[in-house]
């Protein structure tokens, strides 16, 4: 794919997607855009960006569409309702879905995508709105080896560590096998800060200990000042981390696979999200913590 030649559609405008649209502009793309809240895209229309009022607009202006949403009813309803993606896309086009969503519905876009004539990739991200303003998220690809090939030229200006897993549905879980991992590491940096501060320490200065030894991460180096900063402003919202955890919790329990540090992990980020949290940043469940 000569990429330079392809006009790209970006449907999701959010806190990682809005960097993420605008990488492919600055490398002198062709954007068009499109979003439910239409003043969330007004800063890329205004450096460049073609406004759309609707996915089918947006599907057939473009030859490319890649879309960030929140929640796999989102990317249904994107993808396939009347006004969708699928039934107005070009025959040839490629379509690639970003959002941690179900391996199970990345497998049926492919399929419909392909009666069709249309590439269907799932291709969700990790590295939060960090990697996303830096392009360096890491791009777990599922879906045909040549779709992948055709449309990794793109997927090199959001991320340096692009991945392709297998047939569709692969990189959705690939995915959930890195919120899993995610999951347990915040409960564990959560409770070593804490432990830190009620053992008198500075945990700033444990920070500078840990983090370079075997427990580092980058949970550790990244959310911990944030933690310690008192910043919650999401880098990815903690109701988008409940789907998520719902999703992989869903998928062990068709694979009759048990989880008890996940189930965990939901359960505080739910009791989190219940106190009134749910749109801030996964760093948050320090507050679970009594600090008085």
């Amino acid at each position: 794919m000569e990429s330079a030649k392809q006009i790209v559609g970006f449907a999701g405008i959010g806190v990682m997607g809005k960097s993420m649209a605008g990488h492919i502009l600055d490398k002198g793309h062709e954007v068009h855009v499109y979003n439910r809240t239409p003043s969330k895209a007004q800063e890329l229309v205004d450096r460049g960006a073609v406004w759309h009022d609707s996915p089918s607009a947006l599907a057939q202006a473009c030859d490319i569409v890649i879309t960030m949403l929140g929640y796999p009813q989102d990317v249904e309803q994107v993808y396939m309702g009347e006004d969708g993606l699928i039934p107005h896309a070009k025959s040839g086009a490629y379509l690639i879905d970003m959002t941690t969503s179900s391996p199970l519905l990345a497998r049926r876009l492919a399929e419909e995508g392909k009666q069709k004539g249309i590439g269907v990739l799932d291709a969700p991200v990790s590295g939060g709105d960090v990697g996303a303003k830096n392009a360096k998220l890491s791009i777990m690809v599922g879906g045909e080896q040549a779709d992948y090939e055709a449309v990794l030229p793109l997927l090199e200006i959001m991320g340096s560590n692009i991945v392709y897993q297998g047939t569709a549905g692969a990189g959705q879980n690939t995915k959930m096998c890195n919120q899993i991992a995610i999951a347990s590491n915040m409960m564990g940096v959560t409770e070593a800060i804490v432990y830190a501060e009620k053992a008198g320490l500075d945990p700033r200065t444990v920070l500078k200990s840990i983090e370079t030894g075997a427990a580092g991460s980058f949970s550790l180096s990244n959310l911990v000042p944030r933690m310690l900063d008192g910043d919650f402003e999401p880098g990815f919202y903690i109701k988008h981390f409940i789907k998520d955890m719902g999703i992989a919790l869903e998928s062990a329990a068709e694979m009759q696979l048990d989880l008890p540090s996940l189930k965990l992990a939901e359960s505080l980020y739910r009791k989190l999200a219940d106190a009134g949290y749910e749109d801030k940043g996964t760093q948050a469940l320090y507050k679970l913590w009594d600090k008085e």
